[in-house]
This record gives C-alpha cells, sequence and structure tokens, in this order.
C-alpha cells in the first residue's frame, strides 16, 4: 500500500464532505442534538409520584403518616379526594399516579399497638413506574411503622420490640442511582454506531451513482487504499464526535468518568472502526444512496437500542434473543463504557469485551474488502 494513494483518496473525500453542508452536519451537528436530546428526555427516574389522599380517620397518626409521603423525594400530593369515584376519576385524567387511603380507625388501632391497615391505589398502565413507586411507598411505610412501633415500646416501657433484623445498604458505582449515569454512556455507544454506519454508508454508493467508480477503478489504486482512504476522513470526524460526547457527558450531564480515558478513546476507535467498515459493507452491497442509509438504519440503530442491554437488561430476555445479542457489537462497546465510566477498571477486567470488539473489527473489514474486490472485477 502507498500512503500518497490513501491521502489522495482521503483528500478526495474531505473535500467532498467540506463542499456537503448535509453531510457535515449529519457528522458533528446530528450526534450532539441525539445526545442532548436523549440525555434531558430519556430517564428511568421516578420522582414527585402525584399523589392523591384520602384521609377518612383524620387523627394526628394518620396526619402524620401522611407528612412522611408528601415529605419524601419520590411523592407529591397534588389533591385530597373523599371517595373512591374522585380517585378513579384522578387516575383516568392522568392527574395523579396513586391514591393513598386512610380508613376510619387508623390511628385509634395504632395507638391501641394493633396493627393497622392503609391502601395504596396505583396506576399500572406503566408497570416499570408502578413498580419503582410502589417500593418507594413501601420502604416509607416501613420507616414509619418502625417509628411507631419504638414510640410504642418507649412509651409502655417495653423493650422488646426490637427490630431482628436491620439492613444497611451502601451502593456502588452510582450512589445516587441515577439512570442518567448508566444512559449516557449507553447513548454515546448507539448514537456513535448509527452516526457511523449512516455516513460511510453512502460513500461507494455515491461514486456508483455518479459513474465516477469506473474511473477509480481504472486507476492503479488497491481495494485496500481505496477502502482506508474512504474511511480517514469519516473515523476524524467520527472520533472529534466522541471527543464532545465525552465533554458533554462530563460537564453538562456530570457523569463521572472514573477510568482511564486513554482506553476509553482506544476502544472507541476499535468500536468506530467495525462501525465505519460496516456502513461501507452496505454502501458496496447496495449500490444506492437510498437503499443504503435505509438499511444502515435498520441495521445499526434498532439492534443497537433494543438488544444491547443499554435500555432493558439481556438476562431478562427470552433466551433465542439473548443469543442474538451477541452478534451486536454496541453491546460489547456499552458494557466497555460503563466499566470505564462507572466502575474505572481496565482491560485486566474487560479484556473479553475488548477482544469480541476487536473481532467484529476485522470481520466486517475482511467482508467489506472482500465484497469490494468482487465488485471491482
Amino acid at each position: 500500500m502507498r500512503a500518497r494513494r490513501i491521502l489522495a483518496v482521503a483528500k478526495k473525500e474531505f473535500i467532498h464532505i467540506i463542499r456537503d453542508p448535509r453531510s457535515l452536519g449529519m457528522a458533528i451537528a446530528i450526534p450532539m442534538l441525539m445526545l442532548l436530546l436523549f440525555g434531558y428526555a430519556l430517564t428511568l427516574d421516578v420522582d414527585n409520584v402525584p399523589l392523591a389522599v384520602w384521609d377518612q380517620d383524620n387523627t394526628p397518626y394518620s396526619r402524620e403518616y401522611i407528612s412522611y409521603f408528601c415529605g419524601s423525594p419520590y411523592f407529591s400530593m397534588k389533591k385530597r379526594i373523599a371517595n373512591y369515584s374522585q380517585l378513579e376519576e384522578s387516575i383516568n385524567k392522568g392527574e395523579v399516579l396513586a391514591g393513598l387511603v386512610i380508613p376510619v380507625g387508623f390511628g385509634g388501632k395504632i395507638h391501641a399497638g394493633q396493627r393497622a391497615s392503609a391502601q395504596l391505589i396505583i396506576d399500572g398502565s406503566d408497570s416499570n413506574t408502578a413498580t419503582i413507586a410502589l417500593g418507594y411507598a413501601e420502604a416509607i411505610n416501613g420507616i414509619f411503622s418502625r417509628k411507631v412501633a419504638l414510640k410504642i415500646s418507649y412509651n409502655s416501657r417495653r423493650v422488646d420490640v426490637v427490630e431482628p433484623i436491620k439492613i444497611v445498604p451502601r451502593v456502588w458505582y452510582n450512589q445516587e442511582l441515577k439512570s442518567r449515569n448508566y444512559i449516557i454512556p449507553g447513548l454515546i455507544a448507539v448514537i456513535m454506531m448509527v452516526i457511523a454506519a449512516l455516513l460511510t454508508s453512502l460513500t461507494v454508493a455515491r461514486e456508483w451513482e455518479n459513474g465516477s467508480m469506473e474511473q477509480l477503478i481504472s486507476t492503479p489504486i488497491k481495494v485496500e487504499e481505496f477502502m482506508i482512504g474512504k474511511m480517514l476522513p469519516y473515523f476524524a470526524i467520527a472520533m472529534l464526535d466522541v471527543l464532545l460526547a465525552v465533554v458533554l457527558g462530563k460537564f453538562l450531564f456530570k457523569v463521572p468518568l472514573r477510568g482511564n480515558i486513554a482506553l476509553l478513546f482506544f476502544m472507541a476507535s476499535i468500536f468506530l472502526t467495525g462501525a465505519l467498515f460496516l456502513g461501507l459493507l452496505i454502501s458496496i452491497a447496495t449500490k444506492n444512496q437510498l437503499l443504503a442509509n435505509q438499511v444502515a438504519l435498520i441495521t445499526t440503530f434498532l439492534p443497537s437500542f433494543l438488544l444491547s442491554g443499554f435500555m432493558y437488561s439481556i438476562d431478562n430476555m427470552p433466551k433465542a434473543l439473548q443469543i442474538i445479542t451477541h452478534v451486536i457489537p454496541a453491546r460489547y462497546f456499552i458494557s466497555l463504557l460503563k466499566g470505564i465510566y462507572l466502575k474505572g477498571v481496565g482491560l485486566k477486567i474487560l479484556y473479553g469485551d475488548a477482544i469480541l470488539l476487536g473481532l467484529f473489527a476485522a470481520l466486517v473489514i475482511l467482508a467489506a474488502k472482500v465484497k469490494l474486490k468482487k465488485k471491482l472485477v
């Protein structure tokens, strides 16, 4: 291979990108826009659950119980109601997500040392949010119950009311349990996969449609030189996108970066090489820009978004889908990013994902080379 030929192809592609503002906008503006939109809009945190309260007891105990819900960062009392019809109407209108119903005699039973009950009605239309809200309610109820038990024990001079087990939780790597801290690293992988493949999916197809491919075939340029020259401009732009995404994640979204930043960019370079050559392979196979664009979008965005472990745990997927996820390169890059970002670990722990990512890049490069050689012949 000759560097002069590679640079000539790369220069030609750079000139085309500069002359075509749409390509340049797609390469830089769209990834940043997607990161901003997804970073702010996509969250799994459940805060300020709108709550309706029906206090039929209206005693100091019932009011204190309600204050535990309203004083927490997880529930926000939106309205007081007087019957189940009002609660049903409020839930149906979307005004509240849950309703707390305290029956008559609630405070009297607690004062007498008996077991009292309260009802929590939750809108289960969104099962994930409902499950999280139910967990919050159970935790708040447990705190209130323990406080009441200790108060009764103290007032009655009893010493036998003791919690047999007290769990002391400690969360590692994401102490505040912010979903943004693991969504942003995953977003970087998904966005880079889509954008890289979309960018290069148009390169060779454009040459065929413009009729310039025949001129390139007549030159002494080799397949390897042509491929590398085509990739260099987009690789440089993609790495710039990674840098901008890392900066946004660190300073705008406040995502901790505990690992080696050099390792992060090294792994990103391997991942982007595979993604770029995947787009090139699609471009070689289709010879049509519109078709190549559609195929690249379908084969990158949906698998990366749904089957990479970015949004949904792979362990909870059906066995057939779990097997399919092994051919999704974003799965390994997301695992690497989360390990580097949140856990601060290196290749000693992440070597398996790094090897598989490198294998993906090697296979795609080989496939693109073989396919392009056949097209030229």
